[in-house]
């Protein structure tokens, strides 16, 4: 499926990212492990490293996590890039949505739709779980690294400290020259 011309690329970041959005149970997050596959392993549009800084930016960034399909695009083929890759990713999502949710209001008091949301809650959690530890994986790249990863999780877990301030020290960590 690879065409390296211009519209090819384009073509290629809107064929994936349709197919992905609609399989991105929990949001954009969940599909972050096959985003990854894909702009990674399979198209080598960028490195582990580049991947991470994506994600990172995206999660600091004000706004929708979705973001970092923006940054992807951005990255592969610049401004007709992020947005064909942006559309690609919300556009049929948007409309199965509607769709659904149309027909889904219908059934509001039916025993099986109950029974679809509860079984969809873990299905999405174990989506963004396997996110975390992709990503975690491509950043942590030494064992400083591994180490501050497993320390914010920790903290952000156990305390009601803000992940802002989790993402400040591991940023100074990082400015110190110690990742």
């Amino acid at each position: 499926m690879r065409d390296d011309s211009p519209f090819g690329t384009l073509i290629t970041l809107a064929s994936y990212f349709a197919v992905l959005s609609l399989f991105a149970i929990g949001g954009a997050n969940a599909a972050i492990p096959e985003m990854h596959r894909i702009a990674v392993e399979v198209m080598h549009w960028m490195n582990d490293r580049q991947f991470a800084d994506m994600y990172a930016l995206a999660q600091v960034s004000p706004g929708p996590n979705v973001i970092i399909v923006t940054l992807i695009g951005y990255h592969v083929a610049g401004l007709a890039g992020a947005a064909v890759a942006t559309v690609a990713m919300v556009g049929p999502t948007c409309l199965f949505a509607f769709f659904v949710g149309r027909t889904w209001d219908r059934f509001k008091d039916a025993p099986w739709r109950a029974a679809i949301q509860a079984g969809m809650v873990p299905v999405s959690l174990g989506l963004v779980a396997a996110s975390a530890f992709v990503v975690a994986r491509a950043a942590d790249h030494n064992a400083i690294a591994a180490g501050v990863t497993v320390a914010t999780g920790a903290v952000a877990y156990f305390t009601r400290i803000n992940p802002l301030w989790l993402f400040g020290v591991a940023g100074a960590i990082g400015l110190a020259g110690w990742l």
